[in-house]
């Protein structure tokens, strides 16, 4: 990889941050909107702590399932999430995990939350394009999660 490359995705959320917060790191949420459609979560493990892990596993629709997991950076309830992010089709020694940094802003004057998603040390611009259309997705999903309360 000649330089790291960077993500940047945002999305206000109609919800105050603590329930968007809650949304992003309760596994029983996560099943219920994580995933660009119609890719769908069908399994989320969270140990919300730092040091801790994450298992997420998408439901594609040829059947296949793919595992995203990490480890926990920082951990600062409800306002900012850092982790690893790591596909298990990369082998150990193929690619270097990458970052995920999740920011959940107030909105001044309202219940609302903006959702900003910076994923760092992407390994190529394809990968890139996929992760911007996977993130848009998962937030569209987070807003319809709150939509339909």
């Amino acid at each position: 990889m000649s330089s790291p490359i960077t993500l940047v995705v945002r999305r206000t959320i109609q919800a105050p941050a603590e329930r968007v917060f809650d949304a992003w790191t309760r596994p029983e949420h996560l099943v219920k909107w994580w995933g660009p459609r119609p890719v769908t979560c069908i399994e989320a493990d969270v140990d919300l702590r730092v040091g801790g892990s994450y298992r997420i596993a998408n439901l594609f629709p040829d059947g296949s399932v793919l595992w995203i997991s990490g480890e926990f950076e920082v951990v600062e309830a409800p306002r900012r999430l850092v982790y690893t992010w790591r596909t298990e089709q990369k082998s150990e020694t193929e690619a270097e995990w990458s970052r995920v940094s999740v920011r959940f802003e107030t909105q001044a004057n309202s219940a609302a939350t903006e959702v900003i998603v910076l994923h760092e040390r992407i390994d190529s611009e394809a990968t890139r394009t996929g992760h911007e259309r996977g993130w848009l997705g998962c937030l569209d999903n987070l807003a319809r999660f709150f939509d339909a309360e």
